[in-house]
């Protein structure tokens, strides 16, 4: 998969990687891909119902030791 941003929030807690990757978002054309790093276990969560609230497509998450990983596809 082709990553077009990558964004580093770990360390910061909610609601700061979602306004920061919404931020992202809004410079990237439909169809780019953002990658976000986050510490806060709480990112999953938000990620998904950012997802579905905002209709851009979640399209993978993992985690691995403390580090979550979420990838969006801009609408």
């Amino acid at each position: 998969m082709q990553i077009s941003k990558e964004l580093d929030t770990r360390g910061l807690n909610c609601p700061l990687p979602i306004l920061k990757a919404k931020k992202a978002l809004a410079d990237m054309v439909s169809g780019e891909t953002l990658k976000v790093v986050a510490t806060d276990p709480g990112s999953v969560r938000d990620f998904q119902a950012f997802s579905r609230q905002t209709g851009n497509e979640l399209v993978e998450q993992q985690s691995a030791d403390g580090i979550f990983v979420h990838v969006l596809r801009r609408r």
